[in-house]
């Protein structure tokens, strides 16, 4: 079932990673956006890397996440791999 939120581009549908925040109309998580962004991103370089979005999109997935932050950060420590399961030559 998705269910609307107060912002236009962000939907929760319980099909759909497990009922976190989306990007309307794809699989873009808001946490995908926001990690990029803490990564160091700028809103324009994360639509570089997700031609799909709309800076719009982006825009208001990281407004989502000002008014959200518990709920976010959640999600990304609930996604978060574990460090022993890091192939050792991807680990600085």
């Amino acid at each position: 079932m998705t269910t609307t939120t107060e912002y236009k581009h962000i939907v929760k549908d319980d099909a759909l990673l497990g009922g976190e925040p989306v990007i309307k109309g794809t699989r873009t998580s808001v946490r995908a956006i926001v990690e990029n962004w803490r990564l160091g991103l700028s809103p324009e370089e994360i639509v570089i890397h997700m031609p799909h979005l709309t800076l719009s999109q982006v825009f208001e997935a990281l407004s989502y996440y000002s008014d959200h932050q518990e709920e976010i950060n959640e999600c990304i420590e609930k996604n978060q791999i574990p460090a022993d399961k890091i192939h050792p030559s991807l680990k600085k």
